[in-house]
């Protein structure tokens, strides 16, 4: 028990032993690396220090340089800015000179101006007087002297005038006619086309009184009956053998003629019957105007056009002017046409197309108001033809400018087939108006002795007194002449004016 306690007594007094022993160790391993920690510190401040002060150093050397370089930049800046300084100074100063030397400039050319005007109005002032002197000395005024020295140099100078017009005319107008001569005679050569007027005729022959007693009918009923459903007059007169229709539409009279001829084969008239006929004979003829219009469309190399411009092309077939059936004039003047574009170099298209179209207003001049001219590009404006088309045909009786070469071709073929020798005839009361009229607008002129219409209105023979005209007034009046018959008349072709200055000197032998 004793020896336990001993044991337990030495385990506690080793154990604070251990403890003692352990801490004192501790404590001298942590004085030790305090005393490492505290050098280190040290040397680190140390070098820090070393640091700063190179930092330092360094940073007193840059600001140095960089103080130094700004110095001269500043100095080489103020050094520019004062030589720019001079130099404006200068230029001031030679600016200053030049404007004072301007400022004198000026006011001497002012002073010259004044005495310009002085000088100026002193010789107007002798201008006047002169004028005046002159006036009082000639017994006229300025403007009469005027108009006397330019007569007496006409007159002088009137003979050369006269020679030299003559030979550029003779010269320019020989070489035109000549080539324009030859392309139209090319063209008509070459279009071998039937120049036989064709009327359409108005009359039906009947065989017999019976026939024409039933084409009357009971109290006039069949004849009534057919005027209404055709939309023309039918006269029955006295001739013998004979019916006339009449009528301001041509297809109305077409068909009229036509269905009257199947009921004279036919002989059974009357109103059911006339009325059954009327309609078979309308529409062969709306078939035959179709076919027509399509067949004139192909025979000229038309194509591309409206079926509706085809349909009023084809009503042309059954309207004749001056006795000329329109549809066969327009085909051939298609052709002509396209011969004269050809040997040009125009559109040969165009000018055919605004050829066969050009008097297409016709077909409808007696249902729409204005001219057949306004009437056809009307038409083909609404149907969608080319705009070259419309200008082609519509200036053909001048109503319109020239506007392409194309429309003076279509005009100059107008005038070929129209003129042709027994292309067109007109009746006797308007052949002598016509002739009247031409005669009379010559008449109208001063210094006309007499005039002669010559040709069949081809040409008027003008014969001047030599005493009021002179050669060269008379040129003028040639001219003058021409451009009011132009203005007053209206005529297929061209008029050929000739004006005749004779001057016969007599005296007697005694």
């Amino acid at each position: 028990m004793t020896s336990l306690k001993t044991v337990a007594v030495l385990l506690s007094i080793a154990g604070v032993a251990g403890v003692a022993i352990g801490y004192y160790l501790r404590l001298i391993i942590s004085l030790g690396k305090k005393g490492s920690m505290e050098l280190e510190i040290k040397e680190m401040l140390l070098t820090a220090k070393e640091e700063a002060k190179r930092i330092t150093a360094d940073a007193d050397t840059k600001s140095k340089k960089f103080l130094e370089e700004a110095r001269v930049e500043i100095k080489e800046k103020e050094e520019k800015v004062q030589q720019s300084e001079t130099r404006l100074i200068k230029k001031e100063d030679l600016l200053d000179k030049r404007q004072t030397d301007i400022d004198k400039e000026v006011e001497q050319i002012k002073e010259k101006v004044d005495q310009i005007k002085v000088i100026r109005e002193k010789a107007d002032k002798l201008e006047q007087e002169k004028a005046q002197a002159l006036e009082r000395v000639a017994k006229m005024s300025a403007e009469e002297a005027r108009q006397t020295l330019i007569k007496t140099i006409e007159k002088n100078a009137e003979q050369d005038l006269l020679v030299r017009i003559s030979k550029l005319e003779q010269n320019g107008e020989e070489t035109l006619e000549k080539k324009a001569q030859d392309i139209l005679a090319i063209s008509i050569q070459r279009l071998a086309n039937s120049v036989a007027s064709d009327i359409m005729s108005t009359s039906v022959a009947i065989p017999s009184d019976e026939i024409k007693g039933k084409i009357i009918g009971k109290e006039g009923r069949n004849i009534k009956a057919f005027e209404r459903m055709t939309g023309v007059e039918v006269i029955v007169d006295d001739t013998p053998g004979t019916i006339t229709i009449s009528s301001f539409d041509p297809v109305r009279r077409h068909v009229a003629r036509v269905a009257l001829e199947e009921l004279i084969k036919d002989g059974r008239i009357q109103p059911a019957k006339i009325e059954k006929i009327v309609a078979e004979a309308q529409a062969g003829i709306n078939k035959t105007i179709k076919e027509k219009g399509e067949q004139a469309a192909y025979e000229c190399g038309v194509i591309g056009l409206d079926p509706r411009i085809i349909l009023i092309l084809g009503r042309l077939h059954f309207r004749t002017s001056y006795g000329q059936n329109v549809l066969q004039h327009s085909i051939e003047m298609s052709h002509i046409a396209g011969m004269i574009a050809e040997e040009i170099g125009a559109n040969v298209a165009v000018a055919k197309a605004g050829a066969l179209l050009h008097d297409l207003g016709k077909a409808l001049d007696h249902e729409v108001s204005g001219s057949h001219v306004e009437i056809g590009r009307r038409i083909l404006q609404k149907f969608g033809a080319s705009e070259d088309i419309v200008k082609a045909m519509q200036a053909h009786h001048e109503e319109y400018p020239y506007e392409t070469v194309e429309s003076r071709i279509v005009q100059t073929a107008d005038a070929v087939s129209g003129a042709r020798p027994g292309a067109r005839h007109d009746s006797i009361e308007n052949y002598l108006k016509r002739l009247g009229d031409l005669e009379a607008i010559a008449n109208g002129f001063q210094g006309v002795e007499k005039s002669y219409a010559l040709q069949a209105g081809r040409e008027i023979r003008i014969f001047v007194t030599p005493e009021k005209i002179t050669d060269l007034e008379a040129k003028n009046m040639a001219r003058d002449i021409a451009l009011k018959i132009e203005k007053d008349l209206k005529y297929p072709g061209e008029i050929k004016v000739t004006i005749i200055r004779e001057t016969r000197v007599i005296d007697f032998a005694r």
